[in-house]
């Protein structure tokens, strides 16, 4: 028994140990299964995809050159946990804080020291190591600091590339490029257009993204496959440089000088539609002057009653319907004119008023009064009448420039609860109807062509690796919007208006302009028509030239002038002949005087001087035109003809230096300064003819350079 009692102790000792381990396993199991701890570790060796974006299209003006461009930038971030590094981190990590403390300029080499100390410290996989994103030359320089130059493995440097928008012409035709934003739209990387052509050719400027396919092995993410991303395509605009520089300036001048509220200008070709030039100018809630601040041009903000420019559709809709012509004549009285209890008034009532006078000579004298008379004397009663009318003009038709947030224009209807008895008058000389500048010009533009009406145009192509993948034509809105005999009458009165009428300033001896001022009392949504008591003016001008043989079509609209000046003929009026005069010499090349530059072709070689190695070499194999290639060491090389083609010199970059970029295409030059820390804005087109600072001058990060082209 004693012997028995024995074993069955001992078998249940062995039992007892046996199901405690079995309890251990259990639990075990359920805290494997339970705890984050393995959560964690699951993570570390997840597999995840990841967005690549491409490189974002450019959007070019009508010669090419790039007025919005995409330039790389980098990210730097360091791997702590790097295998390699433990061997001299700590030897040279004085060394690496004190380059990012001079490189930087924005800690001491202590500061750098003990940050980088710490994330050794923890390992840190993905540590950002500088306040800001470089360019791809200060990168370089980077590489060559202690620990950083053995690379990745060994040195831990993890640069991460991003694309920065840049805009080589400043903020010529800004709002109309458009800025971009942070996307926050899922599975998508980069940034997005937020309006203007950025926005509105978002899918085309982005390109698709590309897929990475990365694997987190002990908290570093490594690439394990990868579809490469799909650049975005160039966008073609009908922009002109030049001209929007000239637009640009002439009406900056303007506002600062009448300290006006906001002020927009329109620059457009006559036969295509093409908008050469588009400048808007805005104040902010400091009152300072911003370009681009709204669109005034298409949008709401300039969305207005146009006041007396409008009287040109008034008087061609009665002439079209045979009730007038320009001979008809009209008491205009001692200027005061009471109609339906409600007094009309023209502009220079004070000085006794006009009399008896033709309807021609009514709008050369922008007679709100004669305009008002005409008017209700032939559509009184038959009011839808002359609203039909006026739409068969195409006064208000869609324009969908391409830009979203075009206003949609409005005129007062006799069946809606806003018409009133004095309704049909106002709406005569350009009240109770709302357009946007744009829409104005486009009627203006189609009595230049003939009567044939053409849609606006600001984008003429899409290219990809520069074959062009979409052409987007010039269209017709309307054939004809009258007939020949109103268009001849029209024309006469629109010349008139500058050489017997209120634009008589701006009449030039070198060629003809026709056109109409316009000054409107405006209202806004809070204070009607007056602003803490003042009324508020707006000031137009809206024509084209030259006048014998129209080749561009032209508005300008400066609303709240201060100063007291608030005319059309002396606000308006000067910046459309600032900008006239420019186009007409330097454009049009009508002006004798003007010497224009001639180039002479000496032989076949292209027009090569400068740039990028491998972008020449690539296009004179094509022409099999090659010569000296094998002797040059820079990437950025010149340009000579020779004898037997075409002699190749390197064209020395040195670190911290001003690059000298004269000869090379602004593409080529923006990208160099740009990546050198210089802010760029460029003049004009073609390759680079000058540079605001000197080549071989220190660099100093954030200057402003000009760069001129020819």
């Amino acid at each position: 028994m004693e012997i028995r009692k024995a074993i069955l102790t001992r078998f249940g000792g062995v039992y007892a140990c046996i199901a405690a381990i079995c309890v251990c396993i259990v639990v075990k199991v359920f805290i494997i299964q339970h705890t984050s701890k393995w959560d964690k570790e699951v993570e570390k060796l997840e597999i995840k995809e990841f967005p690549l974006a491409g490189r974002r299209g450019d959007i070019c003006a009508a010669d090419g050159s790039p007025l919005a461009t995409s330039v790389p930038y980098y990210e730097l971030r360091m791997d702590l946990g790097a295998p390699g590094l433990a061997k001299d981190f700590f030897s040279k990590v004085d060394s690496l804080s004190g380059c990012l403390s001079r490189f930087f300029r924005d800690k001491s080499a202590g500061a750098y020291k003990a940050e980088l100390k710490r994330a050794y410290a923890q390992q840190k996989h993905y540590f950002l190591i500088g306040p800001r994103k470089v360019s791809y030359a200060e990168l370089q320089e980077v590489k060559k600091f202690p620990i950083l130059r053995r690379g990745r493995n060994k040195g831990g440097l993890m640069p991460e590339q991003s694309d920065e928008r840049v805009y080589p012409s400043g903020n010529l035709a800004s709002r109309t490029l458009g800025k971009l934003t942070k996307d926050g739209s899922e599975n998508t990387t980069g940034n997005a257009g937020a309006f203007g052509l950025e926005q509105s050719f978002e899918k085309e400027l982005r390109g698709e993204d590309g897929i990475a396919v990365k694997q987190n092995m002990s908290g570093r993410w490594f690439i394990i496959s990868k579809d490469d991303p799909e650049d975005g395509k160039n966008i073609i605009t009908t922009l002109d440089v030049r001209m929007q520089d000239q637009v640009t300036y002439a009406l900056k001048l303007q506002m600062e000088k009448s300290n006006a509220g906001y002020g927009t200008a329109i620059l457009m070709e006559v036969k295509t539609g093409d908008i050469k030039a588009i400048a808007n100018f805005g104040k902010n809630s400091k009152g300072e002057l911003i370009a681009g601040y709204q669109n005034y041009a298409i949008g709401n903000a300039g969305c207005s009653e146009p006041g007396s420019t409008f009287k040109l559709a008034s008087l061609m809709a009665a002439f079209e319907d045979g009730k007038i012509d320009t001979s008809t004549l009209v008491e205009t009285g001692n200027g005061i004119w009471k109609y339906k209890k409600i007094e009309i008034k023209d502009s220079d009532y004070k000085k006794g008023g006009h009399g008896m006078i033709t309807a021609k000579h009514a709008f050369e004298l922008s007679s709100n009064i004669g305009c008002a008379k005409l008017i209700t004397q032939s559509y009184a009663g038959h009011e839808k009448d002359f609203i039909s009318r006026i739409r068969k003009l195409g006064m208000f038709e869609k324009l969908d420039l391409g830009i979203q947030g075009e206003a949609k224009p409005y005129i007062n209807q006799p069946d809606e609860k806003t018409w009133s008895g004095i309704s049909l008058a106002w709406l005569a000389f350009g009240y109770e109807l709302k357009v946007t500048p744009l829409q104005t010009l486009t009627f203006y533009n189609a009595v230049a062509n003939g009567g044939c009406m053409m849609k606006p145009r600001l984008v003429k192509g899409i290219t990809e690796n520069g074959n062009v993948r979409e052409k987007i034509g010039t269209r017709k809105l309307k054939w004809s919007i009258c007939s020949a005999k109103t268009l001849r009458m029209a024309h006469a009165m629109l010349e008139g208006v500058v050489t017997n009428g209120t634009a008589k300033g701006i009449e030039s001896k070198e060629y003809k302009i026709a056109g109409k001022s316009g000054t409107a009392q405006v209202a806004n949504n809070r204070d009607g028509y007056s602003k803490g008591g003042q009324k508020i003016y707006q000031s137009s001008f809206a024509g084209y030239f030259p006048a014998d043989d129209p080749k561009y079509s032209c508005i300008v609209v400066i609303n709240d002038p201060k100063g007291g000046d608030y005319y059309g003929s002396s606000v308006a009026g000067p910046v459309f002949k600032q900008i006239a005069d420019y186009v007409y010499s330097y454009e049009l090349g009508l002006n004798e005087d003007v010497k224009l530059p001639r180039h002479k072709i000496e032989n076949d070689i292209p027009g090569v001087t400068a740039g990028r190695k491998k972008d020449i070499a690539k296009v004179l194999n094509e022409l099999d035109i090659l010569n000296g290639f094998a002797f040059t060491k820079s990437e950025w090389v010149e340009a000579k003809p020779d004898e037997d083609g075409l002699e190749l010199s390197n064209r020395e970059m040195k670190k911290g230096i001003v690059p000298n970029v004269k000869g090379m295409g602004a593409t080529d030059a923006v990208y160099l300064l740009e990546n050198n820390g210089l802010r760029v804005s460029v003049r004009g087109r073609g390759k680079v003819k000058s540079q605001s600072v000197k080549a071989g001058t220190k660099i100093q990060r954030g200057q402003n350079i000009v760069l001129v082209l020819s």
